[in-house]
């Protein structure tokens, strides 16, 4: 991997990046098809002289783009065409084409729903205390759902699709069926509960939020670095900063990054934050 720092990749802040690591999971990443072709030609090259095979069955390619259907691109191992992914599983999450959280927003939620139905045996288990069962609920399906929520942008559609979901454990909790026509807030008195699924994955933003500003890394240099690029025409997505800066009540994101450096008064805003509820 030596031998690709000086190849062009993306150039952010300042700083070129051309490929991200972790473990044997390794991703490289370039402006256009060329690029890509001549970062893959060296890590091919240079494995083979170490005795590697580069399998090519297993390397795909994807375009990020705004637009709604990828450019087709032609990367190649070994005169072998790696396949082109609409999105692939980066440490165990769904990376899009489209750059949204969506994608991966929607599959935590199908997995989380799968896991409850596994363990409905005791989590609809009337002669189980309703209190016990939502502490099965947050230490077993809750992680399956919130995994990765770190890097999660929200959209208004996906904040009610998320109150939606937490509605239906708490409801087969209950079983409540549909034809009993209660409102959520009626389902909600029965055990003295109120929505927090948001408020948890915000809190699990914001501290980790928090922990990548003051380490000033490479997470960091992505949030507060420029990408030497033009902006798209129309309206621009909302970004993760955006959300997290409406929840902290933080009157602009460059207030927000400043308070992160302080740890204390950072832990205060989220604790604040959790108070007041999303």
């Amino acid at each position: 991997m030596r031998h690709i720092e000086d190849y062009p990749g993306i150039k952010w802040g300042g700083h070129n990046i051309n490929n991200l690591r972790y473990a044997d999971g390794t991703v490289l990443i370039a402006e256009n098809e060329s690029d890509s072709q001549k970062l893959l030609d060296v890590v091919y090259s240079e494995s083979q002289k170490k005795g590697l095979e580069l399998n090519s069955k297993k390397t795909e390619v994807m375009v990020i783009s705004r637009k709604a259907n990828s450019l087709p691109v032609n990367v190649t191992v070994n005169k072998n065409k790696l396949t082109q992914r609409e999105n692939f599983k980066y440490l165990g999450t769904l990376i899009s084409s489209d750059g949204r959280s969506d994608t991966e927003i929607q599959a935590r939620m199908a997995q989380a729903k799968a896991t409850f139905q596994k363990m409905k045996s005791i989590l609809t288990n009337p002669y189980v205390s309703i209190q016990t069962r939502k502490r099965v609920l947050e230490r077993y399906i809750e992680p399956i759902l919130m995994y990765g929520s770190e890097t999660w942008t929200i959209t208004n559609k996906f904040k009610k699709k998320l109150e939606a979901v937490e509605m239906w454990f708490l409801r087969r909790m209950l079983k409540i069926p549909w034809t009993a026509k209660k409102t959520n807030e009626r389902v909600l008195q029965e055990p003295q509960s109120k929505r927090s699924l948001l408020d948890k994955i915000r809190k699990r933003q914001a501290t980790f939020f928090g922990h990548i500003m003051r380490q000033e890394k490479l997470e960091n240099l992505v949030i507060t670095g420029m990408m030497m690029s033009r902006r798209c025409r129309g309206k621009q997505r909302e970004r993760l900063t955006d959300g997290m800066a409406k929840w902290l009540v933080m009157g602009s994101v460059v207030a927000m990054l400043q308070k992160t450096k302080m740890c204390q008064e950072w832990r205060r805003l989220i604790a604040n934050a959790m108070e007041q509820g999303t």
